[in-house]
């Protein structure tokens, strides 16, 4: 039997506060009320594939849900609920985290914001267990948070808070939230080290050896064996001449 969202507050009294001032880290609203153009609603779509999937490889994008919202066949809103119940966001964030984790995820990438604590989590994940995914990615988006904040036209963005002490915003959650959890790191072996070994040994073009460098043969050198021919120790006296020295017959 389904439930009712549990009830859950707010952790601080300004956890919904204005974007910051015209800064370098205030989000970039994109909305259908002011899209006309073919570039500017791809500027749009780009946009929520940004905020849903951090990046949309070419095999990743859902066309059909493109070409509706082009032609305002649908709404953003249903545009943003088809990414999040596509083969890509559940492959990437449910099947790969537990639900605790994946409600994490939605409230971020959905409501533009961290969750409250640890009681919103297990409110949303209840939701998850007795509705299913599709049933809470409903929830979410049918929310009064959400269509307050975003409606039916705009795409989400991160919300930034004013915390105490503090002159900036948050960092975006798509920086300091790994897409997988610590288990499924180590499953797959993240993070990997790999990028920072070729930075350190990044060499500019000007300081690339050129035709004829030493140091071009240098892998060569130390493949070559260099070990030095012993002396032989065998007595003069114990060579048999005769079978030793070669006789050639005439």
């Amino acid at each position: 039997m389904a439930i009712p969202l549990l009830a859950y507050s707010p952790s601080c009294p300004n956890q919904r506060v204005d974007a910051l001032g015209a800064r370098d880290d205030e989000a970039i609203i994109y909305s259908t009320d002011d899209q006309f153009s073919h570039t500017d609603m791809g500027d749009l779509i780009n946009a929520a594939y940004r905020q849903i999937f951090f990046h949309a490889f070419r095999w990743d994008r859902e066309i059909v849900l493109e070409s509706q919202l082009r032609n305002r066949q649908i709404t953003v809103r249903d545009f943003i609920r088809g990414l999040l119940l596509s083969n890509t966001f559940i492959d990437s964030f449910y099947n790969k985290n537990s639900n605790y984790r994946f409600v994490e995820h939605c409230i971020q990438k959905v409501l533009g914001r961290r969750p409250y604590s640890e009681a919103e989590k297990i409110a949303w994940s209840a939701i998850v267990m007795t509705k299913g995914v599709k049933g809470f990615v409903d929830e979410l988006l049918n929310s009064d948070e959400y269509i307050e904040s975003f409606g039916e036209n705009t795409v989400p963005y991160h919300r930034r808070r004013t915390l105490p002490s503090r002159a900036v915003g948050e960092i975006p959650f798509n920086i300091t939230s790994p897409r997988y959890d610590a288990y499924y790191r180590d499953k797959l072996g993240f993070p990997q080290g790999i990028w920072q070994e070729s930075v350190r040994t990044f060499r500019s073009y000007q300081d690339q050896p050129k035709t004829g460098d030493p140091s071009l043969f240098l892998r060569m050198a130390r493949s070559l064996n260099a070990t030095a021919g012993r002396p032989s120790t065998t007595s003069v006296q114990n060579i048999d001449i005769e079978k030793t020295v070669p006789y050639r017959n005439r």
